[in-house]
């Protein structure tokens, strides 16, 4: 199994040209045809794929995903490196891809660090020509220990060995938005009980002109100001899984070893009524 999540852009082109290498470009269509890394496959699709994490959802997901990984020449033994713009211009959406391939049985995949913003400032070429890659007979295996179902988080409000941790925007944390999409887009506002909160951003360098990831000992000192160590059993929720998938890559390399992504998120928890909410406003 290849535990390395993050390629740099040089890494990433060593990669591509000694050949048996997927790369996944998450970007809307219309950016993938102004320009792409060069053999880059377009799915959109590991974006914008709305997932509840009941077996049905869970079924559904596979559905999706499963001919698209196909189409894309998803194999065993191939690396998969996937791309956004750069790590936070999508909601972490390059992460997402990333946590999808694993959660769906591919082991060997990375992200490439800084998004196609590092490539480009790197020197690295872009092109405009569609990518044709032979198709594969990818086999989805669930990872069920990677992810944390609505009913896995039902059982964590009432097991203080578990620990909730929101990493959505401040708006949606303060539940003044439900969601990044529109202030109502989901039909609540508020956060699961119980969570603790850092905004996904801060696991990240954003004032540099390209964000990357901060370092191990950054995120673990961020992580112990709301009670969080690297032997806590954790799960993460955003509200799509793309940030807590961002935020979970960030916690793991930092030596975070019992992570889990609740990748339904609050657009699962929000839309069934039944499900406690913490609904309180506070001040930012």
């Amino acid at each position: 199994m290849n535990t390395k999540a993050l390629y740099s852009p040089s890494e990433a082109n060593e990669r591509i040209s000694a050949g048996n290498t997927v790369i996944i470009d998450v970007r809307d269509t219309e950016d993938y045809a102004t320009g792409h890394i060069p053999g880059a496959v377009n799915i959109p699709e590991m974006f914008t794929t709305l997932s509840m994490t009941s077996p049905e959802g869970l079924r559904e997901m596979e559905n999706i995903f499963t001919p698209l990984f196909r189409a894309a020449g998803v194999r065993p033994g191939a690396t998969v490196i996937v791309y956004e713009d750069c790590l936070h211009t999508r909601y972490g959406g390059s992460c997402r891809g990333y946590f999808q391939l694993q959660l769906l049985g591919h082991e060997d995949v990375g992200i490439l660090d800084g998004g196609l913003a590092q490539w480009v400032k790197d020197g690295f070429p872009l092109t405009t020509e569609a990518s044709s890659p032979v198709a594969s007979d990818f086999q989805p295996r669930l990872q069920t220990g990677l992810l944390a179902t609505v009913d896995d988080m039902l059982a964590a409000l009432h097991d203080p060995a578990v620990k909730l941790l929101d990493n959505r925007d401040v708006d949606e944390w303060r539940g003044v938005s439900s969601s990044p999409y529109g202030v109502d887009f989901a039909p609540r506002k508020g956060r699961i009980p119980g969570s603790r909160w850092i905004e996904w951003y801060e696991f990240m360098n954003t004032d540099d002109t390209i964000p990357h990831f901060k370092s191990p000992e950054e995120i673990r000192s961020l992580c112990a100001q709301v009670g969080l160590d690297v032997d806590d059993d954790i799960i993460i929720y955003c509200f799509k899984g793309a940030r807590a998938s961002n935020t979970y890559i960030a916690m793991r390399m930092a030596g975070f070893t019992r992570l889990r992504n609740y990748y339904g998120s609050w657009n699962e928890w929000s839309r069934n009524p039944k499900l406690p909410i913490d609904a309180a406003v506070l001040a930012a």
